[in-house]
């Protein structure tokens, strides 16, 4: 093993044992649905799991980032993954005594949500600490890579263990995996302490102040995060269209859009591999937007007018390829940036500040494609049957198109604000 790996070495463990770790926690929370929709047979009660996970991290992280950078973080991690497991585990005693409600499941998704909330910005300052800073874009592509293959393993791997198994074995898998996790954080990784600069009593409410006025002070970043929060509203109101979109077509229907959405899994697993091979750009803003540009300008369009399943998986691989190589350069940028001692707090008043627009757009492509464009392209909108189709499905196509515009007006609007910011190491 050269220098460089040998430097490493932390890195790779952390990074195998977290990602083996989310990988049985996403199997469970898949698991969680399947058996959710069996018992209920609605689909809005399987979405409130997900608002019940996300709302903590919305809601909490200025503060939890704050909670991360008073403590050491190696032990934020460790108590919070015990506590997240604490709550996987009565989930699985309640199932097994045939106790397990649906209100049950949301008061622990709810919890599961807040400790990963502290536990994140905590997890990202260690990455930092255990890695050697010419080696960021290397270890970023390969925690965006290990992202995209759990987001294509899970539904597989956690459909198959409850098919053959149940719900109790694939949380058995769940508690297996954080055994693993714990246990090397516990024993083998050392975390070098962050250096504190402030007051040990300082509230945490000036300690969350600290990151928003970092923040204010530092546009560069801060207008990243805005212009990724815009992003994350197209984003997520496509995520919310795409199966009105998919399913009723003609050449639609379940399979199809699974086969659609695990599309944009592969795509990311290409770009997590791009991102980390890729030399440093000269300037990582201007990737930042400009591969934004292309993934919103190429997919909604490509979409909207499409009504060929290969269209849709080569738009899919085209929205979704480089999102690696975006969300690398920005993580490179913030560690570069941020003094070592803020940036749990800056990290977790990114996650608010980027991230609060999802269940937005969720919740407001929704409302566009049942409230609005199906019935304009039902009535009034028949004379565009030419671009959208007709019928069930034509105005989701409208509503793809729409978003096509919106995404890229707001690249092009940042563009104007981020040139002013450029950024190389």
């Amino acid at each position: 093993m050269n220098k460089n790996e040998n430097d490493l070495k932390d890195f790779y463990l952390l990074w195998s044992t977290q990602s083996i770790s989310q990988l049985g926690s996403a199997i469970t929370a898949f698991a969680l649905t399947l058996w959710l929709y069996e018992k209920t047979g609605s689909a809005l009660s399987t979405a409130a799991l997900r608002v019940c996970t996300y709302a903590p991290y919305v809601l909490m992280s200025i503060f939890a980032g704050a909670v991360s950078d008073r403590f050491d973080k190696k032990r934020v991690m460790l108590v919070c993954d015990l506590l997240a497991a604490i709550s996987t585990m009565t989930v699985f005693l309640l199932y097994k005594a045939d106790l397990l409600s649906v209100w049950h499941l949301y008061l622990i998704n709810a919890l599961s949500g807040l400790m990963n909330t502290v536990q994140q910005p905590a997890s990202e300052v260690a990455y930092t600490m255990v890695t050697p800073k010419d080696q960021y874009q290397k270890t970023g592509g390969l925690q965006s890579l290990s992202r995209s293959l759990i987001t294509i393993g899970n539904p597989i791997i956690a459909s198959a263990v409850y098919g053959f198994a149940g719900l109790d074995a694939a949380i058995a898998v769940d508690l297996l995996t954080f055994a693993v996790a714990f246990s090397a954080l516990a024993l083998f990784i050392t975390v070098p302490e962050v250096p504190s600069e402030g007051r040990e009593d300082e509230s945490i409410l000036h300690l969350a102040k600290e990151g928003l006025t970092y923040l204010r002070e530092t546009p560069m970043i801060l207008y990243v995060i805005l212009f990724m929060a815009g992003v994350n509203l197209v984003a997520s109101a496509f995520d919310a269209v795409l199966p009105a979109y998919i399913i009723p077509a003609p050449r639609g229907g379940n399979h199809m859009l699974a086969l659609v959405t695990s599309c944009s899994g592969i795509a990311m697993v290409v770009g997590s591999i791009l991102a980390t091979v890729l030399p440093k750009p000269k300037d990582r803003v201007k990737v930042i937007y400009l591969t934004m540009l292309f993934s919103l300008g190429t997919e909604n369009y490509l979409l909207a007018f499409s009504r060929s399943p290969v269209l849709w998986c080569i738009g899919q691989v085209l929205g979704w390829i480089f999102v690696p190589v975006m969300s690398t350069n920005q993580n490179v940028i913030m560690r570069n940036t941020v003094p070592k001692k803020l940036q749990g707090r800056v990290y977790a008043c990114r996650n608010t500040l980027q991230f609060f627009t999802i269940p937005i757009g969720l919740l407001f492509g929704g409302f566009m494609v049942d409230e609005v464009c199906e019935p304009f392209m039902s009535g009034r909108g028949e004379k565009l049957a030419f671009l959208f189709g007709s019928g069930k499905g034509a105005g989701a196509a409208f509503m793809l198109f729409l978003l096509g515009l919106a995404g890229t007006a707001l690249c092009l609007l940042f563009r104007h604000k981020l040139k002013k910011y450029p950024y190389a190491d």
